[in-house]
């Protein structure tokens, strides 16, 4: 639909959007994707594409983006082949072209996400899309992964060298779709090297669709921003969980469920009161000192069966943000019950196959939840 126009009801909503992004003192950026469909050499689709960038601009929007990514890797209509050397040519065209439009429309910024979005830095397709592309036009680049486990400086130089520009970067966190979709990313943003913020253009963050959960993260990723090189992830993730909660009560009870669901690109750690309970239960084994293995089991199991019921209670203030959580909670709650019923095995010292049996019921139902609590 990118070359249709947009009809009133869209422009009004977005007209909408963009005031309350105003009153908030956020930019507001809207960016377009032609790059499955478009013919890049034809006028009538540049016309098109131009026009509906033409209507946001109307609307008073200075901020805008052209994606090509997730499309064919080669020219697919005989009329671009003909017309264009590669596909990085032809998107080099229909970049300029966007450009010089949205100057006269009052535009300020353009933002280009190119086929080839990730890697080293050095890609054929990279350079050939950059050369003699305006230095204005910002193009963005996640890193040397799709997403992630780490953005660094040295990095970020070797992109400049490449496209005559540093990166803006798309951090895709705490985004969780496609193969994430198991993982809710409420975790701190780390492994950031606080030099980007000399190196790169900025950094965007792609979010989750469950935009209350996103804020705990997203308020660690705007104190990174903000500081980067006195960042504490933990200090400022703490904060995070303390303003999204509302109160003290509810925010006990979600660190006790973030803390089990840090997993994902980013993260090296996961569920470490749940791994030092285990390794304390472990280590009572060899000591035969069970009761300091049982209690140390028995009470992180009382931590999270309170936080637990609180979540899944009513009590919570912020309502949307158990909504978002909710898939998870039901796994959390499951699993603080099998680590209740561990903690009375190896209390009364029940090692018997038929009792270790009981606990993998508790997994079993975990699994087939498909959600990922507790690493």
């Amino acid at each position: 639909q990118w070359a249709e126009p947009f009809d009133s009801a869209s422009l009004e909503d977005l007209s909408a959007l963009l005031a309350h992004a105003n009153s908030c003192g956020l930019g507001l950026a809207v960016a377009i994707s032609p790059g499955l469909s478009m013919r890049y050499s034809s006028s009538d689709d540049r016309v098109a594409l131009v026009k509906k960038f033409e209507m946001l601009a109307n609307l008073g929007i200075t901020s805008f983006g052209l994606f090509f990514d997730d499309i064919p890797g080669t020219l697919q209509w005989p009329e671009d082949q003909a017309a264009f050397s590669s596909l990085a040519h032809a998107h080099r065209e229909v970049s300029t072209h966007i450009w010089d439009a949205l100057q006269s429309f009052g535009g300020t910024q353009l933002m280009v996400c190119p086929t080839t979005y990730w890697g080293d830095g050095q890609e054929s397709y990279l350079e050939q899309f950059c050369q003699g592309l305006d230095p204005q036009i910002d193009v963005m680049w996640t890193g040397r992964s799709i997403c992630s486990a780490t953005l660094e400086a040295s990095d970020a130089l070797t992109f400049a060298e490449t496209t005559g520009r540093k990166p803006l970067y798309w951090d895709n966190f705490p985004v969780n779709d496609v193969a994430m979709k198991h993982e809710l990313h409420i975790g701190p943003y780390e492994r950031r090297e606080p030099a980007l913020w000399e190196a790169s253009r900025g950094i965007i963050a792609n979010a989750m669709e469950f935009a209350e959960a996103s804020k705990i993260p997203l308020y660690t990723i705007a104190e990174f921003l903000r500081d980067p090189h006195h960042y504490d992830s933990e200090a400022s993730w703490n904060r995070g969980i303390d303003l999204v909660a509302g109160n003290h009560d509810d925010a006990q009870a979600v660190r006790a469920f973030a803390e089990n669901s840090r997993s994902s690109c980013l993260s090296l750690s996961d569920a470490e009161p749940l791994n030092d309970a285990l390794a304390a239960l472990e280590l009572s084994f060899l000591s035969h000192d069970y009761e300091l293995g049982a209690r140390a089991v028995a009470e992180l199991a009382t931590r999270y069966e309170q936080a637990a019921g609180h979540l899944l209670s009513q009590q919570m203030t912020n309502k949307q943000l158990v909504l978002d959580m909710r898939g998870w909670l039901d796994s959390f709650e499951l699993g603080a019950q099998l680590l209740r019923h561990l903690a009375t095995l190896a209390a009364k010292r029940q090692w018997e196959t038929s009792r270790v049996k009981e606990l993998e019921t508790y997994i079993t139902r975990m699994q087939k939840l498909g959600k990922r609590v507790f690493a």
